[in-house]
């Protein structure tokens, strides 16, 4: 497990009693959905995406349409944040339903890369609920062999994260960051033996410590799906 030094840790703990205890970070971030840094974790109520109605589904029988077996990067060990940000949204949106793969393999990538402190892994649990589509979910898509993957726009610091740390007066630990990512989710899947596809644009933010809090960049948290900080 990456090695946290003593003031490092302090200074990590100090992170989340900062952002509360300062009026303004609290409106720059719980204002706009940032609920894990500011209160801790709760219920996710965000939609999850399902399958369209179909009387045609994928003919299991077809020997071309079995579940394929896949293997998942792991995150990459960096301490280039802007990086590891691109490849966390990367295992996010990458996915595909018609493989032996479930959302429990995918947000154990992200989660073995978690806070290695563990304090904030309670939220990022929640967060991923917003993030992934449920067991049952995932069955429904693979009928139609869902897939989907992010083309990223870009990827930036964003100015309410700046002013966050400016009003933190030098306590939020240097090293901790927050990237907001702008790109389109494509998807593509098969409804009445036809393939399909569809397109939307996502943006979020992702919450990450690199040195000199930890040896490496690690995932903090997550904000809600479609409201960023800008």
């Amino acid at each position: 497990m990456p090695s946290l030094n003593p003031d490092g840790q302090r200074r990590r703990r100090r992170l989340i009693i900062t952002l509360t205890a300062t009026g303004l970070v609290v409106t720059v971030l719980a204002g706009i959905g940032i609920y894990g840094l500011i209160t801790g974790p709760r219920d996710s109520d965000a939609p999850r995406d399902r399958a369209p109605a179909s009387t045609a589904p994928v003919d299991p029988t077809d020997p071309n349409g079995q579940p394929e077996d896949a293997a998942l990067p792991a995150l990459p060990r960096t301490n280039n944040p802007e990086a590891y940000v691109r490849a966390v949204a990367e295992a996010l949106f990458d996915w595909d339903t018609f493989t032996l793969l479930t959302p429990s393999d995918h947000r154990g990538v992200l989660f073995e890369d978690a806070d290695p402190s563990g304090s904030e892994m309670p939220g990022l649990i929640a967060d991923l609920d917003g993030y992934f589509p449920s067991a049952s979910t995932w069955r429904d898509l693979a009928e139609y062999r869902t897939r989907q993957h992010i083309e990223i726009d870009r990827v930036y610091v964003p100015d309410q994260w700046e002013e966050a740390v400016a009003a933190s007066g030098g306590q939020i630990t240097e090293g901790t960051v927050a990237y907001t990512v702008e790109g389109t989710r494509h998807r593509d899947g098969v409804w009445y033996d036809d393939p399909v596809e569809s397109s939307h644009a996502v943006a979020f933010t992702v919450f990450v410590s690199c040195q000199p809090v930890f040896d490496r960049c690690h995932l903090l948290r997550l904000s809600e799906l479609d409201n960023p900080l800008r």
